[in-house]
């Protein structure tokens, strides 16, 4: 089984509500079918807010709002991904310290609360030398959760 939709959309933060509800729409026409519980949608839905608000403040705050980003939903038997393209500089998420319990910092709560309701969170910059179709670099925010965990290799 794969099913896949994107939208694209401008960089404005009220424009949220009609990416959750592109989401919504695509979950309960594909995902409760294949046996995703509510919880795991909400968790996915929750992580999407968090990637497309990051892309907003953080990768588009010095472009103008007609500035696009791309999101890509991609289904499969045993997996979902999400895709979240900007056109921003990009960041090194191996520099964002982890928030340590009982202390207050500025900033990673984002990219913290992201690995925990997915099973993978991936970031890169792709040059348009690499693309096929030419267009100026952007940076991807990969999003990956599996219906079931994946299994542990025996050591």
């Amino acid at each position: 089984m794969y099913q896949k939709d994107h939208i694209t959309i401008r960089s404005e933060l009220k424009l949220l509500n009609q990416v959750q509800n592109w989401f919504e729409l695509f979950c309960s026409q594909n995902l409760y079918q294949c046996g995703w519980s509510e919880a795991q949608v909400d968790h996915l839905s929750l992580a999407l807010a968090e990637g497309f608000t990051n892309a907003v403040r953080h990768a588009h705050h010095d472009l103008p709002p007609e500035t696009t980003i791309d999101i890509e939903v991609s289904l499969w038997a045993s997996r979902l991904e999400i895709r979240i393209w900007d056109r921003g500089k990009p960041f090194n998420p191996d520099m964002i310290s982890e928030p340590k319990p009982g202390t207050l910092q500025a900033g990673g709560y984002g990219w913290f609360l992201l690995r925990r309701l997915s099973d993978r969170v991936a970031y890169e910059c792709v040059d348009s030398d690499v693309r096929e179709n030419s267009e100026p670099r952007r940076n991807c925010l990969l999003i990956l959760k599996y219906l079931s965990p994946p299994e542990q290799e025996d050591k």
